[in-house]
């Protein structure tokens, strides 16, 4: 059975919205229009994993206001924890709900011209900027249901613009809260990287919504200009109630990097896209992501490098860890388009299961269409290794704590990997939670 996806919205309800929102007509006019083709859109098909009795139409969408805060100190003990405190006062955002709640920038970097700013001040401000990137060359407004969905209701998000050989030493953070359990998140993330810049953005997305059914609907666009780097972070924890939908995409010119680090710890139903295109020579990307799946979710994760560029390299590397009746499917695609010599492209999924109802699925995908490269993959799913088990109990541990340490070990190759220490320690952090 398919649910009903009509959603009760009208071209005067958007019109409204943006208004409020004092946007720019460019704005008003691509939401018109991307609320009149979804409706002729289909739906996502992530391999393996249908979709169709998801709930992506049963949540209120508005603009819902949270109570500011003036200091970190004000946040609930164990949000405190997804930041570094030396960096806290300096480059941090904090999304409670659809409003800014606290939003600080180091004094040298506004100097610079670095923006760092909610999405609404961003259009109000650097419209132009905006408009020039937003879901146009990374994300397009057409490429499914979905998409159309959030350029129509997008109620929240952020604008980063690094201009041209500004270096950002610290990173800049942002936090998205969702505390109300009803509204639904239609997140836009927007990172430009000017030529020969450089930037670490780390993010964290969180909910509490067990038991009422909501969505979240994210994209992420970034780009990097000619000799750019970006290191990409994020954790992902939306409750049980939230149905997720991740549409993170990369775009890399020449001499360029673009690296992701993603720790996908939903508990509810998810369908995630990481993709990257290397149109320019010499640019490389890596795409990390560790996964905890328990309960009954459902999780697609998808992870893709596509290299138009020369002598590009990329690297995929997925790890999942299974419990209950959870399900997972990992895809790792990497393709070399023609005319892309002395290419790389490598990828290695993994997944765990701790129960014998958890189902994993990794599948590693390459696509060729260039003689002079090199390739590889990697991929394993399988359960615990019981002579483990034992040699673990055996030195009087309990099987709960040995369950523990297995699941650790097994996400350490890639959980130490990732060179961003604050996304390192939120991602121990949240795994220790869902292990327990």
């Amino acid at each position: 059975m398919t649910v009903e996806t009509k959603l009760p919205f009208d071209k005067d309800y958007i019109d409204q919205f943006s208004k409020d929102r004092n946007e720019p007509q460019w704005m008003t006019s691509l939401r018109l229009s991307a609320l009149e083709m979804a409706d002729t859109l289909e739906m996502p098909k992530p391999d393996k994993t249908k979709i169709g009795n998801w709930n992506f139409s049963n949540f209120k969408h508005e603009f819902t206001e949270g109570d500011k805060i003036s200091s970190i100190k004000d946040l609930p003990t164990e949000m405190q924890a997804y930041f570094d405190e030396g960096n806290a006062n300096e480059n941090l955002l904090i999304q409670r709900n659809q409003s800014v709640a606290y939003n600080t920038l180091n004094e040298e970097l506004k100097n610079k011209g670095v923006i760092f700013t909610d999405i609404f001040t961003a259009m109000n401000e650097h419209s132009d900027l905006v408009e020039k990137y937003y879901m146009k060359d990374a994300v397009a407004v057409d490429q499914n249901r979905l998409t159309a969905l959030h350029a129509a209701l997008m109620n929240g998000g952020i604008f980063v613009y690094v201009p041209k050989n500004v270096q950002v030493e610290e990173p800049l953070q942002a936090i998205f809260w969702q505390e109300n359990p009803e509204t639904a998140l239609f997140n836009h993330v927007l990172v430009v990287a000017e030529e020969g810049s450089s930037l670490t953005y780390v993010e964290n997305y969180i909910s509490h919504n067990d038991e009422q059914e909501t969505v979240a609907n994210i994209v992420s666009e970034v780009f990097a200009h000619d000799n750019a780097q970006v290191a990409y972070g994020a954790v992902d924890h939306f409750a049980a109630g939230t149905t997720t939908y991740v549409n993170r995409r990369g775009v890399g010119h020449r001499d360029t990097k673009i690296n992701w680090a993603l720790g996908q710890m939903n508990d509810g139903n998810t369908v995630s896209e990481n993709i990257t295109y290397l149109l320019g020579d010499n640019s490389t990307s890596e795409a990390k992501a560790v996964s905890v799946g328990r309960g009954k979710q459902t999780q697609n994760f998808t992870a893709s490098i596509r290299q138009f560029g020369k002598e590009t390299d990329a690297y995929i590397l997925q790890r999942g860890v299974m419990k209950g009746s959870a399900t997972t499917i990992f895809n790792a695609i990497g393709k070399i388009e023609h005319g892309g010599s002395g290419s790389n492209s490598e990828q290695e999924s993994r997944v765990l299961m701790l129960s014998e109802k958890s189902r994993g699925d990794a599948n590693p995908i390459l696509l060729i269409d260039e003689d002079d490269v090199t390739a590889g993959h990697a991929a394993s799913v399988g359960r615990v290794d019981p002579l483990q088990m034992y040699y673990l109990m055996s030195r009087g541990l309990k099987q709960e704590e040995a369950e523990r340490l297995v699941i650790h070990g097994f996400l350490d190759p890639v959980v130490s990997q990732i060179p961003i220490e604050s996304i390192r320690k939120q991602l121990t952090q949240v795994i220790e939670r869902k292990v327990n």
